[in-house]
């Protein structure tokens, strides 16, 4: 193991124009190129209330209060002092160290964004210290045991909610791979679905403008419905079979119209959380579901086991919003049966260590894990695809198009011909 010498954050751009933060540690002992980790931390748009804070500087003045200089300084001033020669090896040990510095709940004294950085960067830092891929080096530190497959592409295809203005209430429609075709023809397949996807909605005179993650955002939609049924014509039309080859994934991101009850502003309806279980129910049996994500409120918690149990064991009812990968809460989660998997995201946590203590839990109850980008502020950076390697993720969740999110699927392929050539 390698001692870490300098800890240094800067502020960057996300992919909604917005900052984030970016962090570059060296180790002592090599060449810079071979110690040297950086990583850079994504944010949603649409977040789960309990989510580790991303901490911003309410400046008005720079970037109408989203800038992150506070947190640039409290890595380069604070955190930086605390772990400089420390082993960089030492994840569990250093992650620790930072939350308990930090102190509070949600991480609000730091912000869940530097912590985070620093611990990604780290993290990186001593895989490239040891040679090995970072999948390889996750595996190895938290005792991870190999996946027999890569997960598949869960590509968000038409996009509403807070992703996107005057379109669907709820956030997003999704094609999710199915059967047992290489990472590669997935993605190929999911590209070919998305592209006969534009024909379709041409065809509906409907726009084809892309919203926070890269899929269509077609404003003036007449109901919820319509995009499940586009989605399987286009599965169709490129010779693929629906519920064979590909099938359909929804995330409502319900807590964002929910108030007391639920309101679906384009069917002018406002439902009681048993009317919306019952509005959902009619489409259990008409499309081909792979997942529903947060089809209810995470302010909802006793409605959850109804429609896990309405859904029957047909397909997985997902947590994010509800749990935001959180390890005290996808517990309680699990004990209550609100759900039987789970959204992982990095940023929700804070740390590469609850990260992966919250994706052991699921494995332990053999829950489905899906590593998941973010909507409004995603960055360039793959370490989200290493971790659902590592971790054995059933699916990573990102969008179509835009660099932030095809470098996902790039390093998705990498992989596996990294793999193909061992």
């Amino acid at each position: 193991m390698a001692k870490i010498k300098s800890v240094k954050a800067r502020e960057i751009l996300a992919s909604g124009g917005e900052p984030s933060l970016q962090v570059t540690v060296n180790l002592e002992g090599e060449s810079l190129g071979h110690a040297q980790g950086e990583a850079s931390v994504s944010y949603g748009a649409s977040a789960g209330s309990k989510e580790a804070t991303v901490l911003l500087d309410k400046d008005l003045k720079r970037y109408n209060g989203k800038g992150m200089q506070m947190a640039v300084e409290i890595i380069n001033k604070i955190i930086s002092p605390a772990v400089v020669g420390m082993e960089a090896g030492e994840q569990q040990v250093i992650d620790k160290l930072m939350i308990d510095l930090d102190g509070t709940e949600t991480k609000s004294r730091f912000g869940g964004n530097a912590i985070l950085g620093v611990s990604m960067s780290i993290c990186r830092a001593q895989a490239n210290e040891e040679k090995i891929e970072l999948y390889e080096y996750l595996r190895k530190i938290y005792d991870l045991k190999s996946a027999n497959r890569l997960p598949k592409p869960m590509v968000v295809m038409i996009e509403g909610g807070k992703h996107a203005d005057n379109t669907t209430d709820l956030q997003e429609y999704l094609v999710s791979a199915m059967g047992n075709k290489s990472a590669t023809e997935n993605v190929r397949m999911e590209m070919e679905i998305y592209q006969a996807l534009k024909k379709i909605l041409k065809r509906e005179g409907l726009s084809i403008n892309v919203g926070n993650e890269g899929a269509f955002a077609p404003d003036h939609i007449k109901n919820n419905e319509l995009p499940m049924q586009y989605l399987v014509e286009a599965i169709k039309s490129v010779g693929y079979t629906p519920g064979v080859d590909a099938g359909i994934s929804i995330d409502a991101a319900a807590s964002e119209f929910y108030d007391e009850k639920y309101n679906l502003r384009i069917e002018n309806k406002i439902l009681s959380s048993e009317e919306l279980i019952n509005y959902y129910s009619e489409w259990i049996d008409k499309y081909p579901f792979v997942s529903w994500e947060d089809m209810l409120s995470e302010f909802d918690w006793e409605s959850w086991p109804k429609l896990l149990e309405k859904i029957g064991g047909k397909f997985p009812l997902i947590a994010d919003d509800l749990t935001v990968t959180n390890t005290k809460i996808w517990q309680e989660a699990i004990d209550k049966k609100t759900a039987n998997a789970i959204i992982i995201k990095l940023n929700q946590a804070g740390t590469v260590s609850e990260t992966i203590e919250c994706c052991k839990l699921a494995i332990a109850n053999n829950f489905w894990t899906i590593t998941s980008h973010r909507g409004g502020g995603e960055t360039n950076d793959t370490f989200m695809v290493d971790l659902a390697v590592a971790v054995g993720s059933e699916y990573i969740k990102v969008g179509p198009t835009r660099g932030e999110r095809v470098e996902k699927y790039n390093r998705l392929m990498r992989i596996e011909e990294e793999l193909n050539e061992k």
